[in-house]
């Protein structure tokens, strides 16, 4: 018997380890493109998923962006039956415009994959995301000033969502269909330079490995473990600081905002911000600064204006945050 390929071996572990606290039985989505990333989760699923006890299904969304979209789509819901994956749905997606294309695409699928879970009570959805697209998603985190929460990318298990391949990399994922003899689909808008991941994959990262070395790939992807693990217990803080601040009336009390570390407050004050109906796309670190400045440097000024027509307001002692029309 020929030796199992060392990625394909790594791929199946990494499944099973996702996915060993499912009550057998269960059912498991895996969300399948027909890419490489994708189709490799299919196959070592495919192989690791009955082994839990559990049973496989597959959703391929048609993003329906380019030509030949549902030929690709009808493909890849054709391999997945032939793993063994049941049941298996296609679900074709308009996609907006909101946030650009990249958010608009990924808020179509996840709504597409979070429809097809609640329909088949499905208790898990298997997302393809790799070692590279960690890293991708520090590097533009970090460009963007969008703070520890983005630096620390993509979780391994985020409720329904589990990324199993997170420690495994497009060239081992490609390796895996190779080894099963499956093809992938090259998505065109993986080549296209008009998105920001496909510019920091095509020429920030090489250009790190040039200037440093190899290994920018993994590095980033370990700090986003590390960064992760931090922003996790300043999260939990906020909590504690936001039960703490928060009256009965909705409002904050300013008092013990003031007290509290820079850190926390500002936390605070954006959840609050978003509750109130800022779109989370539109709200900015300097957004939440302005906020900020109501409680540490508060001389009668009117408010805060932010974005989704939200405003906030000081009165006395006391924070509030409402869309602009709405009764105080």
């Amino acid at each position: 018997m020929p030796a199992l390929h060392p990625d394909v071996a790594r791929a199946r572990a990494a499944v099973r380890a996702s996915l060993a606290d499912l009550e057998a039985g269960r059912l498991v989505l895996v969300g399948l493109s027909g890419g490489a990333d994708s189709l490799a989760l299919t196959v070592a699923a495919a192989f690791a998923v009955p082994r839990l006890g559990l049973r496989l299904g597959a959703v391929v969304v048609d993003h329906g962006l380019q030509d030949g979209s549902a030929q690709a789509a009808a493909r890849a819901a054709a391999q997945a039956r032939e793993l063994g994956a049941d049941p298996v749905d296609v679900a074709r997606v308009e996609v907006g415009r909101a946030g650009g294309p990249e958010a608009a695409a990924r808020a179509a699928r996840r709504a597409a994959l979070t429809d097809a879970a609640r329909r088949h009570a499905a208790v898990g959805v298997l997302l393809a995301h790799t070692q590279d697209d960690q890293a991708e998603t520090v590097l533009l985190g970090l460009a963007r000033g969008s703070g520890a929460r983005s630096l620390a990318g993509m979780r391994p298990h985020d409720g329904l969502w589990r990324r199993p391949l997170l420690s495994m990399t497009h060239a081992q994922t490609r390796a895996v269909c190779d080894d099963a003899g499956l093809h992938a689909w090259a998505d065109p808008h993986n080549e296209d330079p008009a998105y920001a991941r496909v510019r920091v994959r095509r020429h920030l990262l090489p250009a790190f490995d040039d200037a440093l070395g190899p290994g920018t790939v993994e590095a980033l992807a370990r700090t986003a473990d590390l960064v992760r693990a931090d922003a996790d217990l300043l999260d939990e803080l906020a909590d504690q600081l936001s039960a703490e601040v928060t009256r009965a009336d909705g409002m904050l009390e300013v008092a013990g905002l003031l007290a509290a570390p820079p850190a926390l407050r500002s936390r605070v004050l954006r959840r609050a911000a978003l509750s109130a109906g800022c779109p989370a796309t539109d709200l900015s670190a300097g957004h939440v600064a302005a906020v900020s400045r109501l409680v540490t440097d508060w001389h009668g000024q009117l408010g805060a204006d932010l974005p989704g027509s939200v405003v906030a307001t000081r009165s006395g002692g006391a924070l509030r945050m409402r869309r602009r029309g709405v009764a105080p």
